[in-house]
């Protein structure tokens, strides 16, 4: 049996294994060692020494590397992910961020719950995003764990709201800043384009042309090139330059500790949307109106978490995804992602 290499040394155990006659069965029954994997060419210690190597390489590289089989690799990774999840603390989320993960195309969606107070994930599942599947999540929870949550953040997707206030009503919703600013983004480039369309003239267009993320960026995080290239169209175009305005403007909702306040704010954002012409930031203001209650709910001191784990999680998750390429394992998958964030597990003494 294969055991912990010895610098460029191979280790292979010879030990004799007990194999008994089952008198209640009639079958015959082999000893069990717990330092052997489940594989029964492997120690569990050069299983999990397999494992730890395919948090930075592919299991193709690691394979190659050992001169193993490519799914003995990928087994003895799951075996690593595992052992990793048994040694992690027990879950007790107070404040849970709520989100869905594209697996392909065609609208193959799944849940991802995370610890934002950890800032680790801690289920990943469902079927796709609807109700159903959002209610998994609960019954995997359980009524007692369920019962100590006091903040869900999550977008606007309504089966995530309808579920979280009925299995728990107790908890406050607050909508993710990101995904908030990241539908006036798309009311900024909805003006961008129909301020091109609108120009004939290509000497008017050169200004606009390109320049999309010039104006999804914040001014702050611009190089001065394109901080020039932005005061040149928000100088020759006056409807760009009072949506730009009005974006960079909205960013102040979140530095109110008062919901009376924050709304006062709005208030006389939205006003200054009258005779503006700007159709898309008018469907965005009535958007944030309707779900007022969960964006107020971000003035509330206790509510003041830091929200970046959750899109940090996301573009982790697309990592994960381009390294494992083609693989259709979902179980494969699902610890990928809950182990992400976990520590690498001790190295065993013996």
């Amino acid at each position: 049996m294969r055991d912990l290499p010895c610098g460029d040394l191979w280790i292979y155990l010879e030990f004799e294994l007990r194999r008994v006659h089952c008198r209640r069965c009639g079958g015959v029954k082999r000893e069990r060692l717990d330092w052997l994997a489940a594989n029964p060419h492997y120690t569990k210690r050069f299983a999990l020494y397999v494992g730890k190597q395919c948090r930075g390489a592919s299991v193709k590289e690691v394979a190659d590397d050992l001169r193993l089989d490519w799914h003995a690799v990928k087994e003895m990774d799951k075996l690593y992910m595992q052992e990793q999840l048994a040694r992690s603390r027990a879950l007790q989320p107070g404040i849970i961020g709520i989100d869905e993960i594209s697996l392909r195309k065609g609208h193959v969606y799944r849940i991802l719950v995370s610890d934002l107070e950890r800032r680790e994930p801690i289920w990943f599942g469902g079927l796709d995003r609807s109700e159903e599947s959002m209610a998994m999540f609960y019954d995997f929870l359980g009524p007692r764990r369920t019962a100590r949550l006091r903040l869900a953040v999550m977008d606007m997707w309504k089966p995530f709201r309808n579920v979280t206030e009925d299995r728990a009503p107790h908890a406050a919703i607050l909508y993710d800043k990101f995904h908030v600013l990241r539908h006036l983004n798309d009311a900024m480039d909805q003006v961008r384009k129909a301020e091109y369309k609108r120009l004939t003239h290509r000497a008017d267009r050169r200004y606009i042309k390109g320049q999309k993320y010039v104006l999804l960026s914040h001014r702050a995080n611009l190089s001065p090139d394109k901080r020039r290239r932005l005061a040149r169209l928000l100088a020759a175009n006056t409807r760009l330059n009072k949506a730009y305005l009005l974006k960079e403007a909205f960013a102040q909702l979140w530095d109110y500790h008062s919901a009376a306040w924050a709304r006062k704010f709005f208030d006389h954002w939205r006003a200054q949307l009258k005779w503006q012409r700007l159709k898309p930031y008018e469907n965005f203001a009535a958007m944030i109106d309707r779900h007022w209650d969960g964006i107020a709910a971000f003035c509330r001191p206790e509510n003041k978490i830091s929200l970046g784990f959750v899109e940090g999680l996301n573009n982790k998750v697309r990592v994960i995804q381009r390294r494992c390429y083609g693989l259709r394992d979902e179980d494969y998958l699902h610890l990928k992602i809950l182990t992400c964030t976990l520590p690498p597990l001790p190295r065993s003494p013996f």
